[in-house]
């Protein structure tokens, strides 16, 4: 069964890890023997265990964010040079499809195309087309102003979300509270103008409120828990996850496992206690919530600054997304709703999005 990941960080992964993932997961492990770093030497995404796992679209970051004093995180000293840095990650996608590893996709009949060699390929048992990648921006550090919106669009930008952790120069995300600022304010109009997607994860709660409120466009959650399994302000609520699913939304459910067990200590707690079933949990609360099974699907953040010891200890790389069809069988799920879940949902939310 085909799938699609609404959020991967890949240009990070290349530039900041000095990673190349045309290689295979365990070529990429070996050459990191030995770095004492935070995941390294335990990657679990490269571009082929993606053509493994059947990953037909996978929407791929660019990340910038701007240091800030008291901010949880590091980033570069002002906009500039995030808008540089994301630049250059968007370079290093445009090079992948230069060489053919993978497809940037921008529009709605690009999407269909797309999808559906995917699925010829699945029937016939063909070779597919490469990976077909959707560019998003976690964090709008690395837009300079509100007003340059549409020069980013014209890149190929299409999903834009306004913080990572700490506070940007448009809102407060994880790990702070607040609300939006008035450049945020601007920069949903603009946006909306613009036809970009919103992507609500990481905004703090009083922040993401507001911007359900003013933003009139189209809105997803890429990779965002449920509170009620895993308490924390990196969740949703019940109350947050049914405005997103109100609104048509999609909420893409996360493998990190500090998002899937109750009182995780990054470095501290083991990836034996945490398998998919926990993924699945959130997936199944999201559908309870819902009433059905239209409003969730995959969201990994795999390699999203940790590798394999912070996921569950059954996901070896991501070629074994294939397993989840089976959990999700197991747990009652009838075929209809596999499907929806693994790729059908983020189809029909892309396809209403971009009809405009």
């Amino acid at each position: 069964m085909i799938i699609i990941d609404m959020h991967l960080d890949l240009a990070m992964n290349a530039l900041g890890w000095n990673r190349d993932l045309k290689l295979p997961v365990a070529e990429m492990r070996r050459l990191e023997e030995g770095m004492p770093e935070k995941g390294r030497a335990a990657s679990m995404v490269a571009l082929p265990e993606l053509r493994q796992a059947k990953v037909a679209v996978a929407s791929a970051t660019l990340n910038a964010r701007v240091m800030r004093p008291n901010s949880p995180v590091s980033g570069y000293r002002d906009h500039d040079i995030a808008y540089g840095a994301a630049q250059g990650q968007l370079a290093y996608y445009r090079q992948l499809a230069a060489q053919g590893n993978v497809t940037i996709i921008t529009s709605r009949q690009e999407l269909d195309r797309h999808v559906e060699a995917w699925q010829a390929a699945e029937q016939t048992g063909t070779a597919p087309p490469p990976l077909g990648i959707i560019i998003s921006m976690e964090g709008a550090d690395a837009i300079v102003s509100p007003e340059q919106v549409p020069q980013w669009w014209g890149d190929g930008l299409r999903i834009v979300s306004l913080v990572h952790y700490g506070v940007s120069k448009y809102a407060h995300g994880t790990g702070t509270h607040g609300p939006l600022t008035d450049d945020g304010r601007r920069l949903l109009r603009e946006l909306e103008r613009a036809g970009m997607i919103l992507d609500v994860t990481h905004l703090c709660d009083e922040s993401f409120y507001e911007a359900m409120d003013l933003f009139g466009g189209p809105v997803l959650a890429s990779h965002q828990n449920c509170r009620a399994l895993v308490p924390g302000e990196r969740q949703f609520t019940d109350d947050q996850l049914r405005r997103v699913i109100a609104r048509d939304g999609v909420i893409g459910v996360a493998m990190d496992a500090w998002m899937l067990y109750p009182g995780w200590i990054k470095g501290v707690t083991k990836n034996e206690l945490v398998s998919l079933q926990a993924w699945v949990d959130h997936v199944d609360h999201i559908c309870q919530l819902a009433g059905d099974a239209r409003h969730v699907g995959v969201g990994t953040d795999l390699d999203g600054g940790y590798g394999y010891e912070q996921c569950p200890h059954d996901l070896e790389s991501i070629a074994d997304l294939q397993k989840l069809p089976g959990l999700l069988a197991a747990r009652g799920y009838r075929e209809e709703d596999i499907q929806a879940i693994m790729y059908g949902n983020w189809l029909r939310f892309l396809r209403h999005a971009w009809t405009r």
